[in-house]
């Protein structure tokens, strides 16, 4: 045999048992083991335990409104149901000494405003408030009912952001007034889709 293919041959087995080697080696080297005392890290969005803590937290239930704050959601709904605009309901028990809530709307005219100002008179008095006062300046545009435990305020745009009640009150919490998964209630019956 010619002397290069010998040499060839000779490297190439070394290449062989070089290779061979640490695959051996591997496979007869025992299996590592973890240190102790180190615990694996947590998961966040895939561990058991994460899930688990999830599913177990208490359900806080809010508690059931009163008497007056159903009032209120309910005159928030007409104002509403009466084409009144930014209607608020504001929390304000333990802030305000005259009343528990406030429910602000805007309106569009001196007409409609009266109109509305009727209408929850005419609601409170099927749910059992009677309004101790009603007022109105000549034209219209601050026309207020008070039911002690809740006072109605509309306005006319203008003067509303004028005396701008909300912001007044702007540390009180707002109450969620509108109907869950149902269109508006106009009482002319023009829009009834659904709310967006």
């Amino acid at each position: 045999m010619p002397a290069k293919k010998k040499a060839k041959k000779a490297t190439t087995k070394q290449k062989i048992k070089h290779s061979a080697k640490p695959a051996a080696k591997r496979a007869a080297a025992p299996a590592r083991k973890k240190p102790a005392g180190r615990a694996p890290a947590a998961r966040t969005a895939a561990s058991p335990v994460t899930r688990a803590a999830v599913a177990t937290r208490p359900v806080v239930a809010r508690p059931a409104p009163s008497k007056a704050e159903e009032f209120a959601i309910e005159a928030a709904r007409c104002m509403d149901d009466d084409k009144c605009t930014d209607v608020v309901v504001l929390d304000v028990r333990g802030k305000n000494p005259m009343t528990d809530f406030l429910v602000i709307g805007s309106g569009t005219s001196d007409r409609q405003m009266r109109a509305v100002l009727h209408h929850i008179q005419d609601l409170g008095e099927t749910l059992g408030y009677q309004a101790v006062r009603s007022t109105s300046d000549d034209r219209a545009t601050w026309l207020l009912a008070d039911f002690m435990n809740v006072i109605t305020h509309l306005f006319e745009p203008n003067t509303r952001a004028h005396y701008d009640l909300e912001m007044m009150w702007g540390d009180t919490a707002r109450v969620d007034w509108e109907r869950p998964g149902t269109g508006t209630r106009d009482r002319a019956g023009l829009h009834s889709g659904q709310r967006g």
